[in-house]
């Protein structure tokens, strides 16, 4: 479950100002949806005309409940592991206007889930195997990501093409003393479709370079101090060395960037998906986000865009169409202060972007 608190209505460029020990703080009314990759990517893409089948571990709590309820309303429940006993995951989102929002997680039956929890009935016939928030589930990242591994390998031993998306790592956690670059470099072999932000890209891959956009961030967004040629380049050949085929790094509000491998590297998605090589071979570019016609809250917003991304690539779209939708969706999603009341169709997206649709200006050309 996703609860977003919206905290005030004025910008502020830190938490501090806002929230101090001993103070009464009113707040607005907590919006409580279903969250995570599962929801948000899953549901948008059957908004977006996909046909989904949708894969997670809940609890026997009220929040197991509330989402199973939510996914029956929707005809996406079957796939649904309910174990009793178990907590069902969690997220506290706190909406500060002016800042990223921040995140308060609990993990509950994700902890637990493996590869035995994905049927072969599920898997047989699926095109597209997307999994997304590895470090925020213990059974994937412990025993050097032993758990991922098998995962991963079941959904290609189906013949699926597979998709990955990461969330961000609390250092102090468990998932926070993994090795995630030897994680992610046993694993991106097994990825086809590879989808993280530029934070916890640099968290996992470079440190160094991860601190050093922290520092010159201070209290405000490492996303709005991120180069394309010092920093995301960089990034984006090492993960496509590591065995990714087609990369799109989120970069919050500045927009997103896409790179993708060789028509040889391709030819097996290519054969899976009826992809054009020719189009997708060897692209390189930065999608500036559009700018909102209102910004209430980041909260599935990323999650969004790599369905939009994810489903036009299946619908046969040009790389550059699909960065475009996925921007677009974006721009969309953080309109309301849940993941899906904001989205658009991609023909309302076309006719928004054909009638003129404001770009925030680009970090540069790729």
């Amino acid at each position: 479950m996703d609860i977003t608190l919206p905290l005030g209505k004025e910008r502020v460029s830190e938490i501090g100002q806002l929230l101090r020990p001993g103070k009464l703080f009113s707040v607005g009314e907590a919006a409580v949806h279903p969250g995570g990759v599962v929801a948000n990517t899953g549901l948008a893409m059957k908004l977006f005309g996909g046909k989904v089948a949708l894969a997670g571990k809940i609890g026997s709590d009220p929040f197991g409940d509330m989402i199973a309820s939510a996914f029956a309303r929707r005809g996406a429940e079957r796939w649904l592991i309910r174990k009793e006993g178990e907590t069902t995951s969690y997220t506290v989102a706190l909406a500060v206007p002016g800042i990223d929002r921040i995140l308060l997680n609990h993990p509950g039956a994700n902890d637990t889930f493996s590869a035995e929890d994905l049927s072969h009935e599920l898997l047989e016939g699926a095109a597209l195997f997307h999994f997304g928030y590895p470090p925020l589930m213990r059974g994937m990242y412990e025993n050097d990501g032993e758990g991922l591994l098998s995962v991963l390998k079941k959904a290609r031993a189906a013949g699926a093409v597979t998709s990955l998306d990461l969330s961000m790592v609390d250092p102090d956690s468990g998932a926070g003393k993994a090795d995630w670059k030897s994680i992610l470099k046993k694993a991106l072999p097994l990825v086809d479709i590879f989808v993280p932000s530029v934070e916890e890209l640099c968290y996992m891959l470079d440190r160094e370079k991860f601190e050093s956009l922290r520092k010159k961030a201070g209290a405000g967004d490492i996303c709005e101090f991120v180069d394309v040629e010092a920093d995301l380049r960089p990034l984006a050949e090492t993960c496509l060395e590591m065995g990714a085929k087609i990369l799109l790094i989120k970069c919050g509000a500045p927009g997103l960037y896409y790179k993708t491998a060789s028509a040889e590297d391709l030819a097996p998605i290519s054969d899976a998906l009826g992809l054009n090589k020719a189009g997708w071979a060897e692209k390189e570019g930065f999608e500036a986000s559009y700018v909102p016609d209102r910004l209430l809250s980041g909260t599935g917003a990323g999650d969004t865009s790599i369905a939009a991304f994810l489903t036009a690539l299946l619908k046969g779209c040009t790389p550059e169409a699909c960065a475009r939708y996925a921007a677009a969706t974006g721009a969309c999603c953080v309109s309301a202060y849940d993941a899906l009341s904001g989205l658009k169709t991609f023909e309302e997206l076309d006719a928004k972007i054909q009638n003129g649709w404001k770009k925030r200006e680009s970090k540069g050309e790729a």
